[in-house]
């Protein structure tokens, strides 16, 4: 049993953990680098959000959404 979880440590530790610890190294010589990924996805998730205001302020134009107090049962 105690070679199982060895297995999994060294699944993790060796191979799965790599790319972060790569970016740990990375840091230490450059941070904007280190965090790219994370830039990327703040960058995707304002461009996500601004698009799903959009959206949301299109169907309140064109009075497609339900504002009535029975749309929603916990209304």
């Amino acid at each position: 049993m105690k070679a199982f979880f060895e297995a999994i440590q060294s699944l993790f530790v060796d191979f799965l953990f790599l790319p972060l610890d790569m970016l740990r190294v990375l840091e230490l010589d450059n941070w904007w680098a280190a965090n790219s990924i994370s830039w990327i996805f703040i960058l995707i998730t304002m461009v996500a959000t601004v698009y799903w205001i959009m959206q949301l302020n299109k169907f309140n134009k064109n009075g497609e959404e339900d504002k009535s107090s029975t749309s929603h049962s916990y209304l």
